[in-house]
């Protein structure tokens, strides 16, 4: 007799590609009115793993219980009659409808007449948002609201539809703190129901904080599941990588106090006079709050952006940037906060993408490409990454999104640039992953790469840079070293110059 306390379960669910075994053998059973953490490297299988669960896509073997009833798969339309909804890393929001025409979208109220009933619309999802706390004009449209709100807009948009089973996949990557408490009451109201949450998370504390158990898959298989009370976080990173992970943060062994990039009275629309300096291989990292003017100073330095005032000197020669592939050319690379927009071309194999940036390199007689020595190129850095793939054929959309990361930055790496820009370097990837990138920062930063650091977590911000400054109000409000690093003082630094009613911080005590 099937336990009337499971509300999913799976048995045997595999799911093959062509000769690759994204997931084998899975079996679970998902609990009523639990939060199940989902948890495992990049690549482990877990976005396959929801996908069959919402109809996306069709599993090789296997069965999906729901409520009883066995399916051997599902499509979109009865995965969401059945009452599964899900909120996948991207966006399906429509910018230039309100958020209410988009929290009813495809379902609108509407008279008998058949025209749209707006009021109506506005008076539900307002009640609906008030209901989640969250304290937001439902008339504005998407594209007038910020990112971290476009996030809690989509994950309302599901709520809304009353699911019993929701999947939240990677839904804090783009919150800041404010948005992370208003996230939490969500599921806490979710829990209160009795909805069961299957909530996929790179940010452990965040399992520690919100979950019931915990399941591990690694390399498309099953490894276990476990009460939260029998995990500590060193246990769990164990259980995800199949190894240790030592939690502590590399250094660069090498100091210089050579000055490679020293910028001026920088000023364009979005950041006013400002100075700083760079040091062969030092790792300089950048903090502060959103919309403080980090990553538009770095697009400005690497040519994406104006400069109206100021200087910048590359090795004591003025560099005034024009396009990034001016940049690139002279030796600043940019591994960009949005990889998928900015960094990769996902419609391009792995090869194609690491090699697109230097192609000239790879030319016989200016014309030809060397197949030979692009290969042996390309082959290195699948090596040298560690970038789990089957071959360098491989399409990078279907990829994981740590291993496309991992593109990037063979791509940025292939132009042998002296100064290397890392956006958000470890936003939405593994613990695993996380590590190989700081281990390959510091082994850059020994080699004599320079390395500026932009990141929103706080622990790998203090933990990875050697020095750091803050920024607040496209200014910079600070210089710190290392010794002086506190959460408390950087946070202090970063809120300079801003409202006391602006908390969009953007930064997390991740470990």
């Amino acid at each position: 007799m099937a336990d009337s306390n499971v509300v999913l379960s799976v048995a045997g669910l595999s799911k093959y590609y062509a000769k690759v075994k994204a997931l084998e053998d899975i079996t679970l059973d998902i609990r009523r009115g639990e939060v199940l953490a989902l948890c495992g490297e990049n690549g482990a299988g877990k976005s396959t793993f929801i996908k069959m669960l919402t109809g996306a896509e069709v599993p090789s073997k296997g069965t999906i219980t729901f409520k009883g009833v066995t399916y051997h798969s599902l499509d979109p339309a009865k995965s969401m009659e059945l009452g599964i909804a899900a909120v996948y890393q991207e966006f399906s929001l429509i910018p230039y409808l309100s958020i209410a025409e988009n929290i009813f979208y495809g379902r609108e109220i509407k008279f008998k007449s058949g025209i749209l009933n707006l009021k109506e619309m506005y008076r539900r999802a307002q009640a609906l948002f008030d209901d989640m706390g969250m304290q937001i004009d439902v008339r504005k449209r998407v594209c007038d609201i910020g990112v971290a709100y476009q996030q809690l807009v989509e994950i309302l948009k599901a709520v809304s539809r009353n699911p019993e089973f929701i999947i939240l996949d990677e839904p804090t990557a783009p919150l800041t703190v404010k948005e992370t408490e208003i996230f939490y009451n969500i599921v806490r109201r979710l829990k209160e129901r009795q909805t069961t949450i299957l909530f996929i998370s790179h940010r452990l504390e965040e399992v520690f904080a919100l979950c019931d158990r915990v399941a591990v898959f690694m390399d498309g298989h099953f490894v276990t599941v476990k009460e939260i009370g029998e995990l500590t976080m060193k246990s769990l990173i164990s259980h995800m990588v199949g190894r240790d992970i030592s939690g502590d943060y590399p250094a660069p062994t090498k100091t210089s106090s050579e000055v490679v990039l020293e910028v001026k009275h920088l000023t364009n629309e979005k950041v006013h006079d400002v100075n700083f300096v760079l040091h062969k291989g030092e790792i300089l990292g950048f903090g502060g709050l959103v919309g403080a003017g980090r990553t538009e100073t770095m697009r400005a330095i690497f040519g994406a952006d104006p400069v109206h005032e100021g200087e910048i000197l590359f090795h004591g020669q003025k560099y005034k940037p024009s396009t990034p592939r001016h940049a690139l050319r002279v030796g600043i690379g940019l591994i960009p906060e949005d990889r998928k927009a900015q960094g990769v071309i996902l419609g391009l194999v792995i090869r194609e993408n690491v090699v697109f940036s230097s192609l000239p390199r790879y030319l016989r007689g200016g014309f030809i490409i060397d197949s030979r020595k692009e290969h042996n190129a390309v082959s290195a850095y699948i090596k040298e990454l560690s970038i789990k793939t089957p071959s360098m054929e491989q399409l990078v959309k279907n990829l994981s999104g740590g291993n496309q990361q991992k593109v990037v930055l063979a791509r940025i790496l292939s132009t042998e640039c002296d100064i290397l820009i890392f956006d958000e370097p470890t936003r939405g990837i593994d613990v695993g992953a996380k590590q190989e990138i700081y281990n390959l920062m510091c082994k850059l930063a020994d080699a004599g790469k320079s390395i500026i650091m932009i990141s929103s977590e706080m622990a790998e911000l203090i933990g990875m840079s050697q020095r750091l400054y803050v920024m607040s109000e496209g200014k910079i409000t600070a210089e710190l070293q290392k010794p002086e690093f506190s959460q408390e003082l950087i946070l202090e630094k970063a809120s300079i110059g801003r409202a006391h009613n602006q908390p969009h911080v953007a930064v997390s005590a991740s470990a």
